[in-house]
Formats: C-alpha cells, structure tokens, sequence
C-alpha cells in the first residue's frame, strides 16, 4: 500500500495544484464566497475521515441550545433523498444520511437539516427556522459558504502537518489551508497527555498562528440501546463489535484496556449494509456460546443497524478537553456569537 501511494505522487502534485488554484479563485473572489447576517460556525478538517467531527458539532450543540435557537446543517452523506430536507420523526438514516439522523434524534429544541449546497440550505433555513446560530457539519473545504467561524479537527496519531495530499497521503487540501481557521483542536488525544508532548505537537502548529486545544473520547458509564449495563458489567459479556466508522482504533483500544473480550467486524465508515451482511452477523452472534453475550456498535452504526438488529446497544461518547481549557473554548464561541449577533 505504501508503494503504492509512493508510485501516486505525480497524481497527487496534480491534486494540489488543481487545490491551490480553487482556493486562489475564492480568496481573491474570482470564486464566489456567501456570507450571512447569523454566525455561521463551521466544523472540519484537511484530512478524509475519523478526526472527531461528530462529537464536536455534539459539544457546540449542548454548549449552544439553551441560549441560542440553534441549527445544524449537513450534506447528508450518501442519503437517498435529493435537495434540502429539514429533518422530522418520519425520516430513516436512508433519507437523511446517519450523521444529521443521530443528531436529530438525540437532542431537543435544535433543527437539523441536510442540502448538499450549503448556501441554498442556509437560506432556506434563515427564512423557514431562524436560528440565532448554524453548525455547519464537515464543510471545511465547502469554500461557497463564508463561515463565520472556522474550527479546524487533527487527530493527535495523524496531525495534518505531518501528512501529503491525496492519493499519496490523506489530505483533502494542502495544510496552507489551516490559514482558514480560528482555532484548531486536537483530537483523541490520549488521556495521559503529558506537556512535553503537547509542546512538541504545539510546536509543529505554530507556524499556522492559530490556538491549539486538546481533546479526548470520553465514554459514557452506560451503555445505551437493548441492554442498558454498565461498562464494568460488560467485562462479564462476550462482546461483538461492530464499527462502519472511519477510525474504530481508539474504540478498540478502550475496550482492550478494560480487559473486555470482543470480536470486531470492521467495515467502511458510513458502511450500507446489506442483508447478507445482517444476516452474517446474526449467525456470529448466535455462534457465541458465553451465557452472557452482547452485539456491541457506535452510536453512528447504531443508528444504521438499530432497525435491522433486534439486540443491540452502543457505547455513546463525547468531547472532553484536555488542560483545563473547555472554559477558554466556549468562551471564544459564545463571544463570536454574540459580537456577530
């Protein structure tokens, strides 16, 4: 696979400059960029996949939804619908996409949206909802739309700074787009962090001038789902894993370092699953001869799966910042939003 992406190379100078030349249109407006009245709070990243966007937009949601009327907007990743769809209890992860799906369902008092043109879904949304504010989910990249706020995903194993464009590395733009951002957050971070690795990580970011936070998984006590036990009680269960994500490592990793037993069935991030598919699961499972035996998923698959697998339950997880610096981040938001507002 490395020989592989190494041989890609000239594919991927390719890929940058066609990048840098689109970025150049839009900074210097030869490419149209919309900008809204409302603060516009756009959450993403340089790299594809599994940097933490999810639980991110989830902490700007509980940060935000009782003082602002707040609204999430998502493209609706590989949904069956076309256009903008403004989410209500009749939809499936089929019409919506499981991303916008998880958030709808999960909190209340928000409105949650999909358009694949953010700026036609923006629209829509000011003149039929009126937020005070809009998440924009994963449209880092969605240069149409002139966020008023940019926050910038890393993930802490796979730092942009450190990576290559497409198809050699795993970069959707070059790290010079980091000039876009207002702060940029570290994620899964390793509970133990120490400062030394934290200046060195600092160190590597600083040439993009931009505050540096870091952030860790923190998992629920509980599991949610079919069968509501704690953590500690599912060291007594035989577990099977089920991930459609883009990282499933730092999953694993926790429930290997709770010494539980599990076999874990990967597949793509957003995975469609099929009905031998299910069915394969199904019969895994029944294989399992422990007394005490769970189908265990995250709370995006679950969102996928719940309607397809009669027992099965998700360990939920949020953001939680490290340093003591969650104080200093919402006050940067919370600030944004009302010196625009």
């Amino acid at each position: 696979m490395k020989l592989l992406r190494f041989l890609l190379f000239p594919f991927a100078v390719v890929y940058d400059l066609v990048t840098r030349i689109r970025n150049y249109f839009f900074d210097v407006g030869i490419f149209k960029e919309t900008s809204f009245k409302i603060p516009v709070i756009v959450v993403g990243n340089l790299s594809v996949g599994g940097t933490g966007k999810t639980p991110q937009i989830e902490y700007l949601i509980r940060l935000l939804k009782n003082n602002f009327k707040t609204a999430v907007l998502s493209r609706g990743y590989k949904r069956k619908t076309q256009g903008f769809v403004m989410l209500n209890n009749t939809h499936s992860v089929e019409d919506v996409g499981d991303e916008p799906l998880q958030y709808f369902q999960k909190f209340n008092n928000i409105d949650v949206a999909v358009d694949a043109n953010r700026v036609a879904g923006i629209r829509t949304l000011i003149k039929d909802k009126k937020p005070e504010v809009i998440l924009l989910d994963d449209a880092f990249q969605h240069r149409k739309v002139k966020g008023s706020f940019y926050i910038l995903l890393t993930k802490y194993d796979d730092l942009f700074s450190d990576d290559f464009l497409l198809p050699t590395g795993n970069l959707r733009e070059s790290s010079r787009g980091a000039a876009r951002a207002d702060v940029i957050v570290v994620t899964k971070c390793p509970l133990d962090l120490n400062g030394l690795e934290k200046e060195k990580i600092k160190k590597k970011l600083r040439k993009y001038k931009k505050e540096v936070f870091f952030t860790t998984i923190k998992y629920a006590n509980t599991l949610s789902g079919s069968a509501t036990i704690t953590v500690e009680e599912l060291k007594d269960y035989e577990v099977l894993l089920i991930t459609g994500i883009a990282n499933p490592k730092p999953l694993r990793a926790y429930l290997k370092f709770l010494g539980i037993r599990f076999q874990h069935l990967k597949f793509n991030d957003h995975h469609e699953f099929s009905n031998h598919e299910i069915s394969d699961i199904k019969e895994r499972f029944e294989k399992i001869t422990s007394p005490k035996k769970i189908i265990l998923t995250t709370e995006k698959d679950y969102v996928r799966l719940v309607n397809k697998i009669e027992i099965l339950s998700f360990l939920a997880i949020e953001t939680s910042f490290l340093e003591e610096k969650e104080t200093r981040f919402n006050n940067l938001i919370l600030n944004h939003i009302k010196q625009k507002g």
